[in-house]
């Protein structure tokens, strides 16, 4: 059996009914860029060590970044392991495969002036669906999670929000719609207590637009991804604050709270993180702002 008609049958059968849609398409784009075209035509069970090595380092040769090699290998990986149970091949070399060290992403988050000037901004437009900026920074939701909530999400006596689903956009018909779909992992189902302030202005907004969702859009289910995005970034730029995507509201929500001295596991219970060690690793750092000041209170014992 050639390699590209196992990962068919692997992709249809075993990665579609066990994933989400989103993910399954991932797995395809990438197995039809680079897989097919380089390993389609080999013998499933002729595959050796040294031919996926060679296939692993020719994706670093093509400018892949190292997350993008790994993922690549990953599924590779996946495919002729998933063989090997179902006896399809008798034998697989993955393991074998030496791959690039990959890097953390450097968690871009905004300074405290940064910050307050878009919560001006916010404030002064009165506009409710910008409400969800501001959501976001004393919360840590993910953008998806976001404008999926709906206000049976909120807890208005118990002072909490409730995240059980989150959306994204999806290519349909020529043009793009909001799909709801399942959080993004099993422990981003989460309740979050939010402060008394976000309280006081969600129950303004819910006033003030009567929508099903919190955060409105131009139809009745909400603004959707791509749109709210943009629109994040036209107040980073009339604002004249350097551009940075619209999940470094999360990345500054995490930062402010541990300057303020949240431990790090209700941090991480409040980000949906599975364990809190990854939460350590991502977020235990503070902005030069903040290491300054630290800094400058050990000075003092100098005097």
């Amino acid at each position: 059996m050639q390699y590209k008609e196992w990962l068919e049958e692997w992709l249809e059968f075993y990665v579609k009914p066990s994933t989400k849609e989103r993910t399954y398409r991932k797995y395809r784009r990438q197995s039809e860029k680079y897989l097919l075209p380089t390993l389609g035509e080999c013998d499933v069970g002729a595959l050796s060590a040294v031919e996926l090595q060679k296939f692993s380092a020719s994706l670093g040769e093509r400018g892949l970044a190292p997350n993008s090699v790994n993922f690549i290998v990953a599924i590779l990986k996946a495919s002729l392991k998933r063989g090997v149970s179902l006896g399809v091949i008798d034998r697989q070399y993955a393991d074998a495969i030496v791959r690039p060290k990959a890097r953390m992403n450097k968690t871009a988050c905004f300074s405290k002036a940064e910050q307050k000037k878009i919560e001006s901004y916010i404030f002064a437009r009165q506009d409710p669906s910008l409400f969800g900026i501001l959501l976001c920074l004393y919360s840590g939701l993910r953008i998806g999670e976001l404008l999926a909530l709906t206000w049976e999400d909120v807890d208005f006596r118990k002072g909490t929000v409730t995240v059980c689903k989150s959306c994204h956009d999806s290519w349909v018909q020529s043009r793009y719609v909001k799909v709801i779909d399942t959080t993004k992992t099993p422990s981003s189902e989460r309740v979050i207590p939010l402060p008394r302030p976000i309280l006081g202005y969600l129950k303004i907004i819910r006033r003030q637009t009567g929508m099903r969702f919190i955060v409105t859009g131009r139809s009745e289910y909400g603004a959707e991804v791509r749109s709210y995005q943009r629109t994040f970034s036209t107040i980073l730029e009339k604002l004249r604050i350097e551009h940075r995507g619209f999940h470094a509201l999360r990345h500054t929500f995490a930062t402010r709270a541990l300057e303020v001295g949240m431990d790090i596991k209700t941090l991480s219970e409040i980000l949906g993180h599975k364990d809190p060690s990854v939460t350590l690793q991502r977020y235990a750092h503070s902005l030069i702002e903040h290491k300054t000041e630290m800094m400058n209170k050990v000075g003092r014992l100098l005097g």
